[in-house]
């Protein structure tokens, strides 16, 4: 198994230049929202009786930089799965331009998942079940409605963190993401309501100030445990 991981001592540009080695040169450019092709990645998964028998562990996010790097890696985790769900079953009527947005942003979710793992190395998080049940994968409105909620709460929760890390590379690399969720946000929030001022809706956004709203993780993972099966321990995460 791999540990690369972020040293104490190396910046994040140091450990961007380790994740640039041929055999992730490609993963690591989707990281940084270049487009490439990708091939459907099958879902790994259990029915109901299989996944009630299963001892689901508690996770514990940890403290510091770290617990705050694993609060994004599970949001990452939730999003990446709740993607290729939507992308590997798609709703009826689904358009190729809806279907290429869709996928691009699997895309991009599944390399920032992978790289908070490579990043957090033997100190990363175990993969998280998810439950999307409540989500009918077979519906238009279901499927962009949970996508917008995600994207908008990915961004919040992003903006909040930003003051929680004390280190500087840890800060940029927050930013590098958090812009690209935005996108994601306005992408998603135009199909739903096309040519409307909806891309930027005061929802997310505050008139008096013009940025985004911020959350802070307690906040956040109120609303994510909604799709997750594990206990998440988030107690000595900083605040």
């Amino acid at each position: 198994m791999n540990k690369t991981q972020i040293k104490s001592h190396e910046s994040i540009s140091d450990f961007e230049k380790k994740i640039m080695s041929p055999m992730r040169r490609g993963r690591f450019l989707k990281y940084l929202g270049v487009s490439t092709a990708m091939s459907a990645m099958a879902i790994a998964g259990c029915d109901d009786d299989d996944a009630s028998s299963m001892n689901r562990t508690e996770v514990d996010l940890g403290s510091g930089d770290i617990g705050i790097l694993n609060y994004a890696y599970l949001l990452e985790q939730l999003e990446a799965a709740f993607y290729e769900m939507a992308v590997s079953m798609p709703y009826s009527g689904m358009s190729s331009a809806e279907t290429s947005i869709l996928t691009d942003i699997r895309d991009h979710e599944l390399a920032h998942r992978d790289f908070f793992r490579v990043a957090l190395g033997s100190s990363a998080i175990a993969t998280v079940e998810f439950d999307f049940s409540s989500v009918d994968f077979a519906s238009r409105a279901s499927v962009l409605g949970t996508a917008k909620a995600f994207e908008d709460l990915g961004v919040s929760a992003y903006n909040g963190a930003g003051s929680l890390l004390t280190n500087a590379e840890y800060l940029l690399l927050a930013g590098k993401i958090v812009s690209v969720e935005a996108r994601h946000a306005s992408a998603i929030r135009d199909l739903l309501n096309p040519f409307s001022a909806d891309y930027a809706g005061d929802d997310v956004i505050t008139a008096a100030t013009g940025l985004d709203l911020a959350k802070n993780p307690s906040e956040v993972l109120s609303s994510a445990m909604a799709f997750v099966k594990n206990k998440i321990n988030f107690n000595n995460l900083p605040s």
